[in-house]
């Protein structure tokens, strides 16, 4: 199974692709006010606020050797710069920098512009406090956070698909609440056997999703199966404006519902709450909560997510590099109390942790799975002029009984090795999830007994 982590989970380095940087023609090797204003708004940032104390002249040393490293990867021959000498006063390091990336334009002649150079000097900036979360990110890379984190609209059908193993046809996964396959009646489980046609008999997952996907407004028709209740031959869906989501859910077997975050997004609160309202209505007895592979996101949205289970109380306490505190409490959202297990693994990081730290000390829930990430630091984002930015760690966090879980990560309460090439979300295939599933069995026959029922 592929394994990703969200970039506020495991951010790596940027690596600038030296080889891809255009070739400026004799460009000027004087810095444009952007440029400026980037060094000085960075600079300014880390030093002021990185959760450790930061040493100016680590940190011009450290854009020094990335400057001198592209210039000589990209072939400028004898490539030297002044060394550079921290000051006291942050204006004179951040005229400094700017000098040394206008050296190093003036030195590397048509092969960079300093633009380019700006954006290497912010990666050696960033690099300097050895944390492997504190970052620069291109315009691109910040845009590709964005998307990860809040995702994005497309048109579409409103249906999360998978191969079904035993038929190969597409199934449904899940279909986005009042989307067009919703409204169309089509259901989990049921089978996609084609698609304007076309078979899906042993369509790749690309394939099925590109034929699902299409302009707003436009139709498309598919052929459902369903052993549960005769359904026309096809049925025609408009496709619509999709918001791609971050919480999925569904009813398992015992009237328990399961929901899962995919990450911790500006939406995910909002959409959490809707697939709890829609799986009480159903009628569920019990939550599972999955926060395997979900690599974090947001403190806020961590914040809404635990305030569902956790009706009062503190949530998470954030400490800046002055020891101040700031202590998260439960924002009074919370659902009616329900058995509760939250799934977790060595992917479940950051915002993930807090929310699974928080169920475990305010003892609303029990984690089942194995060890957590570790990963106890918060990031803050800022945006650049040009649309990059960086992504600087300012504090760590302690949950509700003030553990550190930084490098240590959550032990769960019943440890659950993964099984092999689990399908998560299927009990038949996927080991923790059934451990789950028998533990608030077990859990509902208790308390049916102690009250009499």
């Amino acid at each position: 199974m592929k394994r990703t982590l969200s970039l506020l989970a495991a951010a790596g380095a940027m690596v600038v692709a030296l080889t891809q940087l255009s070739a400026a023609s004799a460009a000027t090797a004087a810095l444009s006010s952007v440029d400026t204003a980037e060094i000085a708004t960075s600079y300014d940032y880390l030093t002021d606020n990185f959760y450790k104390k930061v040493d100016p002249q680590v940190v011009l040393d450290s854009i020094r050797a990335q400057l001198l490293s592209a210039m000589r990867t990209a072939g400028v021959k004898h490539a030297d710069l002044p060394a550079l000498r921290a000051s006291t006063a942050a204006a004179v390091n951040v005229r400094e920098i700017d000098r040394e990336v206008e050296d190093a334009a003036s030195e590397s002649k048509a092969k960079f512009t300093p633009h380019e150079l700006t954006y290497v000097a912010l990666d050696g900036m960033m690099k300097s406090v050895n944390d492997r979360y504190t970052v620069f990110m291109t315009p691109k890379d910040f845009a590709g956070l964005n998307q990860g984190l809040d995702g994005g609209d497309f048109g579409g059908t409103g249906i999360v698909i998978q191969i079904d193993d035993k038929t190969k046809y597409v199934s449904v996964e899940n279909v986005v609440p009042d989307g067009p396959a919703d409204k169309a009646g089509i259901a989990q489980d049921d089978l996609i056997t084609s698609i304007d046609g076309v078979s899906t008999k042993g369509m790749s997952l690309g394939q099925a999703s590109g034929k699902l996907r299409g302009k707003e407004g436009t139709k498309v028709i598919l052929t459902i199966q369903r052993d549960s209740a005769a359904l026309p031959a096809s049925i025609t869906i408009t496709r619509a404006k999709i918001h791609q989501l971050s919480v999925y859910q569904k009813m398992l077997p015992g009237k328990i519902g399961y929901v899962a975050l995919t990450v911790f997004g500006r939406d995910t609160g909002d959409e959490l709450n809707a697939a709890l309202t829609r799986l009480q209505h159903e009628g569920a007895r019990a939550l599972v909560l999955d926060l395997r592979d979900n690599g974090g996101g947001y403190l806020e949205a961590a914040v809404a997510v635990s305030s569902k289970f956790i009706p009062s109380g503190p949530i998470v306490s954030v400490e800046s590099r002055a020891s101040n505190i700031t202590t998260l409490d439960a924002d009074d959202t919370a659902i009616a109390p329900l058995p509760l297990v939250v799934l977790v693994n060595g992917y479940t990081a950051s915002a993930s942790e807090i929310t699974s730290g928080a169920i475990q000390d305010s003892s609303v829930g029990t984690i089942i799975g194995t060890k957590t990430f570790g990963k106890g630091v918060v990031q803050t984002i800022i945006p650049l002029p040009d649309h990059s930015a960086i992504k600087v760690t300012t504090a760590r966090y302690l949950t509700p009984r003030n553990r550190d879980i930084n490098h240590l990560g959550i032990t769960p309460d019943i440890l659950v090795i993964e099984n092999k090439h689990p399908q998560f979300g299927k009990p038949a295939k996927d080991e923790q999830l059934t451990r789950a599933i028998q533990y608030l069995d077990d859990k509902l026959a208790r308390l049916s007994q102690e009250n009499g029922v």
